[in-house]
């Protein structure tokens, strides 16, 4: 089962203090987007209120209309951050590399976030930094095995079932 970024997995409170004191604040209306497939990743937040979906777009979609934004492709949820989660495209938002995905306000949300830029200078700071910068990419590695693991081992009822105790 995926975990949420927790104090018990890895220390957040310093991301988190980091995105509050350097950061922006920002409001998204239902449907609006953080990050857009295929566009230079650019934010890590902090969600305050409200969540997320992660979206794709199916490969067969895209080569038999071209173009994913044509209305007619199969919407693809992979994803969610929820309120007291983190939300990026992370590594693409640290380089700039593209999004993966859309990532899309479900209701009225609200996030604290800062640009990949902010990020990396932050992890350049110190070890402890750096230190963190690896226990993120740990940590979304085993949430990311976690939900492959599950695709192959659960039924859509069930992974529906895990997500509701996640949130």
């Amino acid at each position: 089962m995926e975990q949420k970024f927790r104090k018990n997995s890895i220390d957040i409170e310093a991301l988190r203090e980091f995105c509050e004191r350097e950061g922006k604040e920002v409001t998204y209306r239902k449907g609006d987007q953080l990050e857009r497939e295929g566009d230079p990743a650019r934010w890590f937040g902090f969600v305050t209120e409200g969540c997320f979906k992660y979206v794709t777009y199916g490969i067969s979609e895209r080569l038999r209309v071209g173009d994913h934004r044509s209305g007619i492709d199969r919407e693809h949820i992979t994803w969610f951050s929820f309120e007291g989660e983190f939300a990026s495209d992370y590594p693409a938002c640290l380089d700039g590399g593209p999004a993966l995905t859309t990532i899309e306000a479900m209701v009225p949300t609200r996030i604290i976030r800062v640009s990949g830029e902010q990020l990396v200078k932050r992890f350049s700071q110190d070890k402890k930094s750096m230190d963190l910068r690896c226990l993120i990419a740990e940590h979304l590695l085993s949430q990311a095995r976690a939900r492959y693991t599950d695709l192959h081992r659960a039924t859509a009822r069930e992974r529906y079932e895990l997500l509701l105790q996640r949130c």
